[in-house]
């Protein structure tokens, strides 16, 4: 019985951790001529994070490879934007010219994440 409730907490803390802890390690990508791609695969954005000039408009192109319902959508919650993502299809995201700063960017449940890095 030990066994199984320390299993179980095992169980819950990896899940934590995987859906509000962890943080891809790439190295951010950088927007050239206003516009970028981001794939949308294996349960993740690729790249995760994008540094983008601030005061700039930018074009973020998303590319779903994931059937997963969850990847249908990308929320970008402190902007008050949201996309559906077509599977197979590129789906253009515009956004406006931004302030310095870290804006985050999900699925509708908070799976895939990733980042604006405003510089």
């Amino acid at each position: 019985m030990i066994i199984i409730n320390l299993l179980g907490f095992a169980l819950m803390a990896f899940v934590v951790w995987w859906f509000w802890l962890y943080k891809p390690s790439d190295n951010a990508a950088t927007v050239e001529n206003g516009k970028i791609t981001v794939l949308v695969e294996n349960g993740v954005y690729n790249p995760a994070s994008v540094k983008v000039a601030a005061n700039t408009a930018t074009e973020i192109v998303f590319i779903r490879k994931d059937a997963s319902p969850c990847a249908s959508t990308v929320v970008f919650g402190d902007l008050d934007i949201s996309a559906e993502l077509p599977q197979d299809k590129p789906q253009s995201v515009l956004l406006p010219a931004l302030e310095k700063g870290e804006y985050a960017f999900t699925c509708q449940m908070q799976m895939y994440r990733g980042a604006i890095i405003v510089e």
